[in-house]
């Protein structure tokens, strides 16, 4: 076990620590470390039972309870490598969850199943494919009551960890993590925050996302320090309570997408906060593809008159490919923006500080590499290095990147994989971005761009863009770039009846992107197709749209004629950007 990051929680838990997970009626329920080590070794006991050797994998499908961590303890006990995977969902389609199950046995071929009894006849229904894992229904109480586990731990096997990629620009990949990668990540991040065990964690992100997963469980627990954990229906619906743990002093560490503290200033209204206290609250992990400089602002403006400083917030650059975290803002700094001309914003050109409002694009810097030893290059089309300020492919490396797929496929069948590929302890992400005095700016995935007049266009810009509308402001909406029916269009999704906003929003996109069609698709909530960390599934939603079952297109489909014939679809070069 030597070299893995969850030994000491195994063999000497602090009796005193623990998870607390919230009951969705305002109260916590505890578990202490040293219940959930004694249960992980009765269940490595039932795994080794069922014939799990070091090497094989053990899916982990219980949702954000202790049987997950239980389950992760367990895995690790046995040797064998660690994999989480989303529980059936209170309204998804049984079928969709049973074929999504299906391809991460495919993925990963797990020797064993951990979930709690009320799912296991779901999953067993799902066990039918080539690769049938064995299925194990447990709970913690049944586990930590066992006399009979013993604390034995097998050394690991090559990988620790099979994590998947959010999905969010193709089918989510099982990526390859070896305790050394898991271990390197976890100590920079520890070392980034200046984490020692009394500086307790709350988390709302699932435990099946990279995010939630090693930012949110792994870290504080193989730190040996408190954590609270909510459900992420349960933040959803009272994002007040996960804000009430900072605002008592329970917790001083977070990391959310920015999605989450947008949700919070919209939810949250000012006289829910009185008598909240956060000027203990150290520091927000802020990861997203691109982060809006104005979720960082909104966020602060609503907790500042309670004590909490901007300088918590921590904008970061990460990816399941790296483990996780890759760049992170400095702590006690405040974030840091700057206004890029966008006409610079391509691949191979020198980012130029904006000097006209109309063409200026907002951006925040993700800070500098936090894993010792891990280096953040940006690359031109052919993979060569490109000078400081210079936009590029961000290409990350060092002791945390991931030893590879697990499917063993390097681009999934895909023609457009979903990032660039692995070479060594080298990653190509796919991402757009550049370096300025030191810091990353990451601009947005070169898959969801297009050119227009050539100047490269992010679908996270025109998204941006959408924000700014007050018609708007509440509503998800998502923007989509490709070719259809040979002419290059911008799609608005937006989850909103069809109503005036529709030519707003029309009339928007013709004046910032005049050689592309525009089409705004309206639809109910849920239109905007999401990753567990609330990012747009935007490949699976340019499919819906093709096959035209994504929602109400209130603006005629493109046709190549009918794009010839307007001046604002004049078709644009079918180019990318890379």
């Amino acid at each position: 076990m030597t070299g893995h990051p969850l030994l000491s929680t195994l063999t000497d838990p602090d009796p005193r620590r623990g998870i607390r997970f919230y009951d969705g009626r305002g109260g916590w329920d505890f578990s202490p470390y040293p219940v959930l080590a004694r249960a992980g070794f009765a269940l490595a006991d039932r795994l080794r039972a069922e014939g799990v050797v070091p090497g094989d994998v053990v899916v982990a499908a219980t949702g954000s309870t202790p049987e997950f961590v239980t389950a992760l303890l367990g895995a690790t006990a046995a040797g064998a490598a660690f994999s989480p995977h989303a529980a059936p969902a209170l309204f998804e389609d049984p079928e969709e969850h049973r074929r999504r199950t299906e391809r991460t046995f495919d993925a990963v071929r797990p020797s064993v199943v951990v979930t709690r009894p009320e799912w296991a006849g779901t999953f067993r229904a799902a066990a039918t494919g080539r690769h049938r894992p064995r299925v194990l229904a447990v709970t913690v109480g049944e586990l930590s009551a066992d006399p009979g586990g013993r604390q034995v731990a097998r050394p690991p096997a090559d990988r620790a960890l099979v994590q998947f990629t959010s999905g969010s620009s193709g089918p989510a990949r099982a990526v390859a993590v070896s305790a050394e990668a898991l271990s390197a990540n976890i100590r920079g991040i520890r070392r980034w925050l200046r984490m020692e065990a009394e500086d307790a964690t709350a988390s709302w992100l699932p435990f099946h996302h990279d995010m939630g997963l090693i930012g949110c469980l792994l870290t504080p627990v193989s730190s040996g320090a408190d954590l609270w954990v909510m459900r992420p229906e349960d933040f959803l619906r009272s994002p007040t309570e996960w804000l009430r743990v900072f605002g008592s002093g329970s917790a001083r560490l977070t990391a959310s997408p920015a999605f989450g503290l947008r949700h919070v200033t919209r939810r949250v209204p000012h006289e829910a906060l009185e008598g909240m206290d956060f000027a203990a609250w150290r520091a927000v992990i802020v990861g997203a593809e691109r982060i809006p400089p104005d979720v960082l602002k909104d966020f602060a403006a609503l907790l500042a008159p309670h004590g909490f400083a901007s300088r918590a917030l921590l904008p970061a650059y990460g990816l399941a490919e790296a483990t996780l975290a890759v760049t992170g803002s400095p702590l006690d700094e405040e974030p840091r923006e700057l206004l890029a001309d966008r006409a610079t914003l391509t691949v191979g050109h020198r980012m130029r500080p904006a000097d006209d409002a109309d063409r200026a694009v907002p951006l925040v810097s993700c800070g500098r590499p936090v894993v010792a030893g891990g280096k953040v290059l940006i690359t031109d089309r052919l993979g060569r290095p490109l000078s400081d300020g210079r936009v590029g492919e961000i290409v990350v490396s060092g002791p945390s990147v991931a030893d590879g797929y697990a499917d063993g496929h390097p681009d999934g069948g895909q023609e457009r994989p979903e990032r660039g590929g692995f070479s060594g302890r080298q990653f190509r992400t796919g991402d757009s971005g550049f370096v300025h005095d030191g810091d990353l700016y990451v601009v947005g995935r070169l898959g969801d761009s297009l050119k227009c007049r050539g100047t490269t266009v992010f679908a996270e810009e025109l998204e941006a863009c959408l924000a700014g509308l007050e018609s708007l402001r509440t509503a998800g909406a998502a923007v989509l770039l490709g070719t259809a029916h040979g002419v290059d269009t911008a799609v608005a999704v937006v989850e909103r009846r069809p109503g005036p906003w529709v030519t707003e929003l029309t009339e928007l996109l013709r004046r910032r992107v005049p050689d592309l069609a525009v089409v705004v698709v309206a639809g109910p909530r849920g239109t905007v197709l999401r990753t567990s960390s609330a990012k747009p599934r935007r490949r699976a939603m340019w499919e819906a749209h093709l096959a035209d079952r994504l929602g109400t297109v209130c603006s005629p489909a493109p046709s190549a004629a009918a794009a010839a014939a307007g001046p604002h679809r004049t078709p644009a070069p079918k180019s990318r950007a890379l």
